[in-house]
């Protein structure tokens, strides 16, 4: 596997108590499936400061219009035991789920545990990844100049993982990975309860 340093400048750069070991060419899907981010280490360490135990997160979100009705899904995995989360809200985009199911398996978690996600959103991965640290240098702004959307769940999501080690491992969706497929359900049947709802 080829490795890149990528524009964000993210990889070997302290980013809070961590450092990124190395990143593929995020250009394609395709390259993006054989990603494995770890930020597990301490900056400037060879020393592990993370707890033993490592929780796995898988999480999606989907969305009936866009904007439309929406709905978000996760799996909790710790020593064996998976918890189920799933939510949703009556006018939103695909993008905002996809935030909300990683907020909310994060928020179920202690700071300070050591995390593994793994998602089929490619707008999650690339802006925790690519797109955050230069956000945040440039004022919550685009490269473009333009205001981050969704950022209040940027901001949040940022912090969250700011006091978690963290590895995000992106999946292909809809191809027959069990968990991802599993989330998937679980934002849709948010979506139909929200329906039911009225």
């Amino acid at each position: 596997m080829q490795t890149v340093k990528p524009e964000c400048g993210l990889c070997e750069r302290s980013w809070g108590y961590a450092r990124m070991e190395h990143a593929t060419d995020l250009a394609s899907s395709d390259k993006l499936g054989a990603m494995n981010l770890s930020l597990f280490e301490n900056a400037g360490s060879s020393a592990t400061v993370a707890p033993a135990t490592e929780i796995q997160i898988w999480c999606d979100g989907a969305c009936s219009g866009n904007p439309g009705l929406g709905g978000w899904g996760a799996i909790v995995e710790e020593n064996g035991t998976r918890r189920e989360l799933s939510g949703g809200r009556t006018q939103t985009t695909n993008n905002q789920m996809e935030l909300q199911g990683l907020i909310e398996a994060l928020q179920s978690t202690a700071p300070g545990t050591r995390v593994h996600v793994v998602t089929d959103s490619e707008y999650v991965t690339k802006g925790i990844t690519q797109w955050l640290r230069g956000w945040i240098r440039n004022g919550w702004k685009t490269a473009s100049k333009q205001p981050v959307k969704n950022r209040e769940q940027w901001q949040l999501l940022h912090e969250l993982l700011q006091e978690r080690p963290h590895k995000i491992e992106w999946v292909r969706g809809h191809n027959g990975h069990a968990e991802n497929e599993r989330c998937d359900e679980l934002a849709r049947a948010a979506i139909q309860n929200l329906r039911k709802r009225g």
